[in-house]
């Protein structure tokens, strides 16, 4: 390709809309989403009958799409989250129908809008503003709000039930850090009752009432696996007054990872996700019989949205690797989905994109490359998978892309930067370490008290083994590049196992684990750092041992560091560390290392502009460091 045909692929890609959290409205004729064909994420109404779609915001809802919106029960508004600049510090605000927005809920701290009541007078919020994520209820009519949990540990989920006199939610009040308990308690937060569901270090999460009052669909991990159950309430009451567990009937045959999320109008029926390696697909239970019904999807990441079309049918959002976004509907009755919002793919063919090949490979966390920070034993044996995505190119350079979360899995999902990577010539291994969801509680918490150990260690005897098995990977010249938790994987990667990589990029990427600590968001510092990590000054060892930027002087290949300024959640403290350790032990910037703080961001943003910045950047340094032969896009070639 010519240097303006590649311009455009880079251009052309991040400029691709893409639709986000899909909401059914009240009278199932509407559908309100996020999308961003402005340059911007914005919310969109988008008319089911004549297909027409109509912007409602204007630079009003945050870059990034991690807070979601809500219906008002009317269905003349939407609920929705305000932030300054991506600081996740969200206001509650009121959009009409016609665009028309007013402030609801302003206070500090960060909040999250949970639910809505049904009669339109009530919102359940959880903020920080004292502190720790505690649940707050909102009176529409007086405006008043009021605190109504006040607990240590987080607050998970809220849950309004219909009449709106209970609330039911998530939080631990055990020394087991791991643990993770449903409550149900009255309006006002009073006579709150553990559900006593679960066993001790479990996580039970409570998602939807069903539509009777007496049911409470919940989540649960503590056969490894997780899976669904619905508790019988018996009227309102939760645990027995003698401390028996409320009666629970789960659901599904333990064989997959599976969460709950919704029940369906009637109640009859409730809708879950079940996770089949890098493959999530819904499934709908009935809930007298027990009986599963796994929805006919491509091999991909597809989910079903609260609420009914006004025909009866389900909304549904399914993507794949190399299949954008979209919306369908989903017809129970005869298993087949028809295509309501397609996805835009501009100059580009479907069949431009790649899917990847699903890589399997022993670890026992110690790979054949040298550790230069820190020696491991060998840890337990663990048949580990991955996602190769091939760009095509003989020889081609590899990216090793490890997820962030950690709590999170490398799906078969449509990424724009994975695809832009392979059409500059790169192939890209990413890894679901130990650690990783999708494969039980027992596999999530391999990674407590281990970060920077058998996870690391996984992701670099994935690199080894498809440098072993694919001889038309150029060994000589592979990169690391991660963000958030990936961020910290490249970071370490570049410290620990330096002889295996040419050049590593870390996007928002965690450095310091004590800053870390001190400075993330207040239920980020509980349930994330401690969760993990236990409390630094007990844990003062793990904390510095792990933290990569005590072993700067061990990189020995370009590094780029990039970072949003307003990022809660991984601080820009971090990248500043993480720059002056380098300083410090004698690199030079814009030699050894590169430096970019973006503004105007935090932990990551939906803008056009800013995803054409970060692709100019990754490319630049890549193309610099390691180098590849262009992949040719066909539609662009013709």
């Amino acid at each position: 390709m010519s240097d303006s045909d590649e311009t455009d692929v880079l251009r052309e890609l991040a400029k691709l809309p893409t639709i986000a959290s899909p909401r059914v409205s009240p009278d199932g004729e509407t559908v309100a989403l996020y999308y961003d064909v402005t340059g911007r994420n914005e919310l969109h109404l988008y008319d089911l009958d004549d297909g027409s779609l109509e912007q409602l915001s204007d630079g009003d809802v945050p870059r990034s799409v991690r807070a979601g919106f809500k219906w008002d029960p009317s269905g003349d508004r939407l609920f929705y989250h305000r932030d300054e600049a991506g600081d996740e510090q969200h206001d509650v605000w009121a959009m009409s129908l016609d665009g028309e927005s007013e402030p609801v809920v302003e206070m500090d701290g960060q909040i999250r809008l949970h639910d809505v009541g049904e009669d339109g007078e009530t919102l359940l919020l959880g903020s920080s503003r004292d502190g720790q994520m505690n649940l707050y209820r909102h009176d529409l009519p007086s405006g008043e709000t009021a605190k109504l949990t006040d607990y240590d540990r987080a607050v998970n989920a809220g849950e309004l039930s219909p009449d709106g006199d209970r609330i039911a939610y998530a939080t631990n009040e055990t020394d087991t850090y791991e643990n993770l308990d449903a409550y149900v308690a009255d309006a006002d937060g009073a006579n709150p009752r553990n559900l006593g569901v679960g066993d001790l270090g479990a996580e039970v999460v409570p998602t939807d009432w069903g539509p009777d009052g007496e049911r409470l669909l919940i989540t649960d991990n503590s056969a490894d696996l997780g899976r669904a159950g619905i508790v019988d309430l018996g009227g309102g009451d939760a645990a027995s007054p003698d401390g028996d567990a409320a009666d629970v009937t789960w659901f599904g045959a333990g064989e997959f990872e599976e969460s709950p999320s919704h029940f369906l109008d009637d109640g009859d029926r409730f809708v879950a996700s079940r996770t089949r390696g890098a493959v999530t697909v819904p499934v709908v239970y009935d809930a007298e019989t027990g009986e599963g019904r796994e929805l006919d999807f491509p091999a991909g990441v597809a989910s079903v949205a609260d609420g009914r079309l006004a025909d009866d049918r389900l909304l549904a959002y399914r993507t794949t690797s190399s299949r954008r976004p979209e919306l369908v509907a989903y017809d129970l009755s005869a298993d087949e989905t028809e295509t309501l919002f397609d996805a835009e793919y501009g100059p580009f063919d479907p069949d431009d994109f790649v899917e990847p090949e699903t890589v399997s490979f022993a670890s026992d966390g110690v790979p054949e490359t040298p550790a230069r920070a820190v020696d491991h034993d060998p840890y337990e044996e663990f048949e580990i998978e991955g996602l190769l995505f091939d760009s095509g190119r003989r020889p081609s350079p590899l990216i090793v892309n490890p997820h962030g979360g950690p709590r999170h899995h490398d799906s078969r999902r449509f990424s724009y930067r994975v695809q832009f990577l392979l059409s500059r010539g790169y192939s890209i291994l990413q890894v679901n370490y130990r650690g990783s969801t999708g494969r039980g509680r027992e596999f999530v918490q391999e990674l407590y008290d281990d970060w920077g150990g058998a996870e690391q260690g996984d992701v670099a005897v994935g690199a080894e083994h498809v440098l072993d098995e694919y001889d038309w990977l150029d060994e000589d010249r592979v990169a690391v590049y991660g963000g958030s938790y990936g961020g910290y994987s490249a970071n370490w990667q570049m410290v620990q196992y330096p002889d295996l990589y040419a050049a590593g990029v870390t996007w928002v990427g965690v450095s310091d684990l004590f800053d870390m600590y001190e400075n993330t968001m207040p239920h980020f510092r509980t349930e994330l750092m401690v969760k993990n990590l236990g409390e630094p000054d007990e844990n003062e060892a793990i904390y510095r041992e792990r933290s990569p930027v005590n072993y700067v002087e061990n990189v020995d290949a370009p590094l780029l560091i990039v970072h949003g300024v307003n990022d809660p959640r991984v601080p820009v403290s971090q990248a500043r560390i993480l720059r002056d350790a380098l300083d410090d032990a004698g690199f030079e910037e814009g030699v050894d290392y590169e430096y970019e703080e973006l503004g105007e961001e935090g932990h990551g943003s939906g803008d056009i502009d800013q995803k054409i910045r970060s692709l100019e950047l990754l490319d630049d340094f890549l193309d610099r460091k390691i180098g590849a032969e262009r992949t040719a896009v066909a539609s662009l070639e013709g």
